[in-house]
C-alpha cells in the first residue's frame, strides 16, 4: 500500500507519495489553499486518498528546535484529528529542519529563488515521507 506524505503550511500543502513497497518517496504536486483553510485541504487530501487507494498519511509535525510544541504543530495536530475522522491513519512524523534541507540541497544545485519557491513544499514532503520510510 503507498503512503501520501504532507507537509502542511498555511497557505500549501506539500505532497509526496510512496511506491506500493513504502521504500521511495517521490513528490507529487503543492495544493495551494486560502490562508487558514484547512477544510479544502482536509478535502483535497481525501480526495489524494482515494485517488492513490491508500488510507496512510505521514503528517510533518513542525516541533521547535528545543523540542516545544508550538503554534504550526498545534495546527498539524488539529490538521491530523480532521482528517482521522475519516478513518485515514495519520502519523505524525518530526519535520524539524526538513525545509532547510530541502532549501540547501536546491540551492547547491544553482536552482533560482522562483524555482526554489515553487518546488520547496513538494520536496520537503518528499524529505519528511523518506525519513519515515526509512525508519520502517
Amino acid at each position: 500500500m503507498k503512503v501520501i506524505g504532507l507537509d502542511l503550511g498555511s497557505r500549501t500543502l506539500g505532497i509526496a507519495i510512496s511506491d506500493k513497497y513504502q521504500m521511495l518517496a517521490s513528490p507529487v504536486e503543492i495544493f495551494r489553499f486560502r490562508d487558514d483553510d484547512y477544510n479544502s485541504a482536509k478535502d483535497y487530501v481525501l480526495k489524494l486518498a482515494k485517488e492513490f487507494n491508500t488510507n496512510k498519511i505521514v503528517l510533518g509535525y513542525p516541533k521547535n528546535m528545543n523540542n516545544t510544541i508550538g503554534e504550526r504543530a498545534e495546527i498539524s495536530e488539529m490538521f491530523k484529528s480532521m482528517l482521522e475522522e475519516y478513518n485515514l491513519e495519520v502519523v505524525l512524523w518530526d519535520e524539524r529542519l526538513s525545509t532547510k534541507e530541502v532549501t540547501r540541497m536546491m540551492i547547491s544545485a544553482d536552482l533560482s529563488r522562483k524555482k526554489r519557491k515553487q518546488q520547496v513544499d513538494k520536496l520537503a514532503a518528499t524529505v519528511i515521507l523518506q525519513g519515515y520510510l526509512n525508519s520502517k
